[in-house]
């Protein structure tokens, strides 16, 4: 397979690896680039890549918590001007209240706002505004208490990233540290048994590849890959992760520590996942004032 100067061009924007060696990479690896990149990172040329979907569309996450229940939705816009309109900030708060009611988006969109579905609230509100917009998705989470926290807030329980963290017992403060927590770190899971085990098997096989790189007897490498796989959970999953707030303990360790156990977390980042054509400012300006 012939490798063009984009896909080398690519292959360093998410390795961080020199251009001869992202090159090489893709000759050994037929131009895949998950397969470079694995080969990168077995040759300790790479770090490892954090999988978090690239941010490009705009919008909100509004975040609601009634009694123990909480829920985060997130509601795209084409542009960052309409995020911050007063009238699509409103309608994105009352659908991430109404959502507290409804297991899913389909439930939500049929679901009743002031009247109206929520379906036709954001209808309406495309041409209001002139721009479209969806209620792209929705998570829900239960626990004793649910604490919530909005980063880059635009206004209460909304904002660019939002985070909701469940826990058993009686949260005096605690939860809301987690969930600051949670949006700073983005952890996969909440525990080494609910991590995808395609993840934690591919990690064990780029661990081992890279140990048996360093030609040490196979029991060496053995114990190498046990204390690596180690750190892996340390780093990806929130209960062993160090905590923001104090690193000298896990927040598995913190929430003991403050009397509750932490049974689940929710983060919805605006835009996750979603590529979309850059579009210069003066050309984001135009399209806002319909020219």
């Amino acid at each position: 397979m012939a490798i063009t100067a984009a896909m080398v061009k690519e292959l360093r924007e998410v390795s961080g690896a020199g251009m001869m060696d992202a090159k090489k990479a893709l000759v050994e690896n037929d131009g895949n680039l998950e397969s470079a990149m694995d080969w990168l990172r077995t040759k300790g040329l790479a770090k490892a890549a954090k999988k978090s979907g690239r941010t490009a569309a705009e919008g909100l996450v509004g975040v609601a918590v009634s009694g123990g229940v909480g829920v985060a939705v997130e509601v795209n816009s084409e542009t960052d001007f309409v995020a911050r309109n007063a009238d699509f900030q409103s309608m994105v708060s009352g659908i991430a209240n109404v959502a507290t009611g409804v297991e899913d988006v389909d439930a939500l969109l049929a679901a009743d706002l002031g009247g109206k579905s929520v379906g036709d609230t954001v209808t309406d509100k495309i041409a209001t505004i002139g721009e479209n917009m969806s209620v792209r998705r929705m998570a829900k989470i239960e626990g004793d208490s649910v604490a919530a926290y909005v980063h880059n807030a635009v206004a209460d329980g909304l904002g660019k990233i939002g985070v909701l963290v469940a826990l058993k017992g009686t949260d005096n403060g605690i939860g809301k540290q987690i969930a600051m927590h949670v949006a700073a770190t983005n952890p996969a899971s909440l525990s080494e048994a609910d991590l995808d085990e395609a993840v934690v098997a591919r990690e064990k096989t780029i661990l081992t590849d890279q140990a048996r790189e360093s030609g040490k007897p196979e029991q060496v490498i053995e114990k190498m890959i046990v204390g690596r796989m180690k750190k892996f959970f340390e780093e990806v999953t929130l209960l062993n992760q160090k905590f923001v707030i104090d690193p000298d303990v896990s927040v598995g360790k913190a929430a003991a520590d403050a009397g509750v156990e932490v049974v689940g977390f929710v983060r919805l980042a605006v835009g996750e996942g979603i590529e979309k054509e850059e579009e210069d400012f003066a050309a984001e300006v135009a399209k806002t004032a319909g020219l």
